[in-house]
């Protein structure tokens, strides 16, 4: 099962073999050199560290530390991947995006949209007040529980707070495309975070079916149906 770093490109859409619309998400992916290796002689642990995106302005810990392992240039991400075993990896190896099959099935990790400050209404969907007849409390978060007995706000209540900024993993998503000259994958639907935000891709080993959508299907015999008898001469 291969893993590999990314940044979100953004969202589009495309059309299947059926001519049905397909919601994608184009994923920059790698190209991610392997950093370390973590061996449990030395760590106690199996796990693979990938580097991606370059870093502008590397301090001397940081410099020091890719210069000790004989890696060029500095990363900005450095993330390790937990492996039963070791084998096939080798500090500075190149991971791309063609490590991945087509219609595979991935797990995509990142940083949901940060929303800020937000009220019970759209953050915990409660009802609001009446809008009309004198109230004046349209969107208040009413009451918090009784003053007198417990005398506190319980912990775990749907109040107004921080919403979004979480981290999300968004599973069972299905490979469509893969672009190994610009290492791109398209996958379908939607992944945590906003454009350009980084993501962490891990596989499967899981190729899915090509979905065909009937209803697609369906209309794409109709209208084959109606061209041959267009396209038929007509009969004296």
């Amino acid at each position: 099962m291969a893993e590999i770093l990314g940044k979100k490109i953004g969202m589009t859409q495309i059309y299947d073999k059926s001519g049905a619309v397909e919601p994608v998400t184009v994923i920059e992916a790698g190209p991610c050199p392997v950093v370390n290796l973590r061996t449990k002689e030395k760590d106690g642990y199996l796990a693979v560290q990938l580097g991606f995106g370059k870093l502008k302005r590397a301090n001397k810990p940081e410099e020091g530390y890719f210069k000790k392992l004989g890696i060029k240039g500095n990363y900005k991400y450095l993330k390790e991947f937990r492996k039963a075993s070791l084998e096939g990896y080798s500090i500075g190896q190149e991971i791309r995006a063609d490590a991945f099959k087509l219609n595979e099935i991935v797990s995509i990790a990142g940083t949901s949209i940060g929303k800020g400050f937000q009220g019970p209404v759209k953050r915990w969907h409660i009802n609001r007040h009446p809008m009309s007849h004198g109230s004046k409390s349209h969107r208040l978060p009413g009451s918090s529980g009784s003053g007198s007995h417990v005398g506190h706000v319980y912990k775990g209540r749907h109040r107004a707070g921080h919403m979004g900024f979480d981290a999300v993993t968004t599973k069972g998503l299905a490979i469509l495309h893969i672009d190994s000259e610009k290492n791109l994958l398209v996958v379908r639907g939607s992944v945590p975070g906003p454009k350009g935000s980084f993501l962490m891709i891990r596989g499967t080993g899981v190729v899915a079916k090509p979905r065909i959508r009937r209803i697609a299907a369906a209309r794409l015999e109709r209208v084959a149906t109606v061209a041959a008898k267009e396209a038929a001469p007509a009969k004296k």
